[in-house]
């Protein structure tokens, strides 16, 4: 699993010019689904999407990266991006063979989607499979990539 995190002032996507999940401050997270993936993938990838600490404290004058979206109360976009997965080693065309169908995809996109909502945050989406004009306001700017593999099979 890859997840793109920006940390953002605010964020938007629309499906044919109609938003349909908007963001004020928090995190923006780009999501890709790898054909290996489980559950046990998505557990720590919510863990860490959630507990990352690249928010400052705003009391201080200090640390950049003290506090959590949790922390902050921030909210969450969460968009599904297969291109992730895109291999361009060779050729001038990127292969997708290590994405997940979108059959597989789908449930464990839904599938994090509602752990993230377990933690009583905002939690907007895009809409899985559709082509989306993604508004980032990145904040920092700030961008993580986490990738977690899968090591047992």
């Amino acid at each position: 699993m890859r997840v793109v995190i920006q940390r953002v002032k605010s964020s938007q996507v629309a499906v044919d010019g109609e938003i349909v999940g908007k963001i004020g401050r928090g995190l923006n997270l780009l999501v890709g689904i790898a054909d290996t993936d489980a559950e046990a993938e998505l557990d720590w990838m919510v863990r860490k999407c959630l507990e990352l600490r690249i928010f400052p404290d705003e009391g201080t004058s200090g640390d950049r990266f003290s506090k959590s979206v949790q922390e902050i109360g921030g909210e969450l976009l969460v968009v599904s991006q297969f291109t992730l997965y895109g291999d361009c080693r060779k050729g001038r065309r990127p292969s997708f063979d290590r994405s997940a169908s979108p059959k597989v995809a789908i449930d464990l996109y839904y599938l994090f989607v509602s752990k993230l909502r377990q933690s009583g945050l905002t939690v907007e989406t895009g809409i899985f499979g559709a082509m989306m004009q993604v508004l980032i306001e990145n904040d920092g700017p700030v961008t993580i990539l986490l990738d977690k593999e899968r090591t047992e099979y």
